[in-house]
């Protein structure tokens, strides 16, 4: 076979430090087009980005040549620098952060699910979510680090 062909997305969500609500509806579209273009010059393609004041989801796509540790470190290096010089002085993204795989069967639904982020947590708090998250996609996990 002469080519390389994938289809490597990623639904990844990571929180604010200590979960604090720093992204405010005034400035959080602007937050979501900023890691849209971060994402696009690490030579990712974002699908959907959507959140609330304390957590970001993003549906990325993703290129075999990424490490996503890489990946995810000059994201949110660069959005917390963003972030912090232009709307709250004091932004710190969280250590850490979830990524799951998702087959193209399902971009539909997460894409869905991502867009409809305000409207979802005026009845589950993120820990709730994240827990649904990581049961629903098979991750172990110490209930220490969700709180």
């Amino acid at each position: 076979m002469g080519s390389t062909f994938l289809s490597l997305h990623y639904h990844i969500v990571f929180s604010t430090k200590e979960r604090r609500p720093f992204i405010k509806s005034a400035w959080r579209s602007k937050l979501h087009e900023y890691l849209g273009g971060t994402v696009r010059g690490l030579a990712g393609i974002p699908e959907i980005i959507g959140g609330v004041e304390d957590h970001i989801h993003l549906l990325v796509g993703l290129r075999a040549t990424h490490c996503l540790a890489n990946f995810m470190q000059e994201l949110k290096k660069a959005s917390s620098i963003w972030a912090a010089e232009k709307h709250e002085r004091v932004f710190e993204w969280q250590e850490g952060y979830s990524a799951f795989t998702v087959s193209w069967m399902h971009i539909e639904a997460v894409r869905q699910y991502i867009a409809t982020q305000e409207e979802h947590h005026r009845k589950t708090d993120f820990v709730a979510e994240l827990k649904s998250l990581l049961d629903k996609n098979g991750v172990k996990y110490e209930e220490k680090y969700l709180l």
